[in-house]
């Protein structure tokens, strides 16, 4: 049975509580991702941080041409998160249920990973492929 290690981004980008929105914006923009993992300085997961978080800001900030937001300030607090032993029909169905569209990847508090609902949508889809050529 699959499971998230086998589907998920290893290693991907992260942001820092300390680091300002608009070079959070781009290293979003620039991931190709709905969003990124705040970690503090030992790469424990402490936030989650979406585009949907920086657009409200932006908004204002844009306007005013002027940025002093950090991503402690919009990032939230509570962010979920799944383990990478976690097979990915347990996954499909929290994304089925309206859950985050990116989950990162935690093993013993550390961020290892990120994974999508299109990864698991492509997984699945593959898997039911396979079904029809047997």
């Amino acid at each position: 049975m699959l499971k998230v290690k086998d589907l998920m981004l290893a290693n991907p980008p992260l942001l820092s509580e300390e680091q300002g929105l608009p070079d959070a914006v781009d290293m979003i923009l620039n991931s190709g991702y709905l969003g990124l993992p705040v970690i503090d300085a030992g790469g424990c997961l402490i936030g989650f941080v979406s585009e949907q978080d920086c657009i409200k800001v932006l908004i204002s900030e844009s306007y005013h041409c002027d940025s002093h937001t950090l991503v402690k300030d919009v990032m939230r607090h509570d962010p979920l998160w799944v383990s990478a032993q976690l097979s990915v029909l347990e996954l499909a169905e929290r994304f089925g249920k309206g859950q985050p569209k990116v989950f990162p990847v935690v093993e013993d508090g550390i961020v290892t990973g990120l994974v999508t609902r299109g990864q698991v949508m492509k997984s699945l889809s593959h898997s039911l492929q396979s079904c029809r050529v047997a």
